[in-house]
């Protein structure tokens, strides 16, 4: 179970921008994911620490968090990113 970072192709970036917008200020927290999501980051930095991969994300990321996995979110600066589930 592996969260892939990566840059959005042309489509993948115009798909997420009319998806909804999620924003937090600097905090950690544990997440769960009960279904894919994918993301795309406008502004900010992440560090996600899962049990054997560790990913830093920030402006114009492409992110893909697989269905079942169990995390810790470190915003380090505050974010907004489009999203999507499923």
């Amino acid at each position: 179970m592996k969260i892939e970072v990566r840059k959005p192709t042309n489509e993948e970036k115009k798909e997420m921008e009319g998806q909804g917008i999620w924003t937090s200020e600097v905090k950690t927290f544990p997440w769960h994911y009960d279904d894919k999501e994918t993301c795309l980051i406008i502004e900010g930095e992440v560090t996600v620490k899962a049990k054997d991969q560790e990913v830093t994300f920030g402006p114009g990321d492409f992110v893909i968090f697989p269905e079942g996995l169990d995390c810790t979110w470190d915003v380090k600066k505050p974010v907004r990113k489009y999203y999507k589930f499923g």
